[in-house]
């Protein structure tokens, strides 16, 4: 890959993850719960405030790292795990920006957090998939179920809902035991878990067919 398609790749990656970060600053602002794998980090940030909901989200982007080469067992790809920590901490600090652009957005009564938490979900979709279209790396935690996967042949999707029920529960239980109420995870966790998915591949259906409109009126246009 050349240098200057790398660069664009990356800028295009980055783009992405600013975007998902956005997505979860909606839905945080919603307060119907975030997407399962930031709700362990927000629902410590809302227990202890040594660190900022970005800064908890960067250390729990460093256990999924650790458990990555744990798994593959010295045999990752090292230059891979550098980038993926980079971007962890990028993808932290972006988090933290975001929440700090909307921290005047007023959202009051359900209606108001359900829209936000709607908005949350199609954002935080749109980014994920500019992210797939940029091609160059991925997240820690998306990182680890690949491994995970690779290394016990089940399937990635299958791995993906077992760690998404798994954040969801660990993050009720730290709600419960601290905050006596369900917080950082509620109905719009669930919603995003089903959601996100469903979106990106509508997502992907728009992009094909406008590519496919386009390849059209180009071959139209030539004859």
């Amino acid at each position: 890959m050349k240098w200057c398609d790398l660069i664009k790749r990356y800028s295009l990656f980055i783009v992405g993850l600013f975007i998902a970060s956005m997505g979860v600053a909606f839905s945080t602002k919603a307060g119907l719960g975030t997407s399962p794998v930031a709700s362990v980090p927000y629902s410590v940030s809302l227990v202890s405030s040594f660190l900022s909901f970005g800064g908890w989200l960067n250390l729990f982007s460093v256990i999924q790292i650790i458990v990555q080469v744990a798994v593959q067992k010295g045999k990752c790809n090292y230059v891979e795990i550098a980038i993926q920590t980079l971007l962890a901490f990028v993808y932290g600090y972006l988090t933290n920006l975001s929440v700090w652009l909307i921290r005047g957005l007023n959202v009051t009564g359900y209606p108001m957090s359900f829209i936000a938490m709607l908005a949350g979900c199609v954002i935080l979709s749109f980014g994920i998939w500019i992210q797939f279209k940029g091609g160059v790396a991925m997240l820690p935690g998306e990182a680890m179920n690949r491994a995970i996967s690779k290394a016990s042949g089940k399937k990635y999707e299958n791995i993906k809902i077992l760690f998404d029920v798994l954040y969801i529960v660990v993050s009720a239980l730290i709600c419960l035991i601290f905050l006596g109420k369900l917080e950082g995870v509620r109905e719009g966790s669930i919603i995003a878990a089903i959601a996100v998915g469903t979106i990106i591949k509508v997502y992907n259906k728009i992009f094909d067919a406008i590519k496919n409109r386009v390849n059209t009126n180009r071959h139209r246009s030539a004859d």
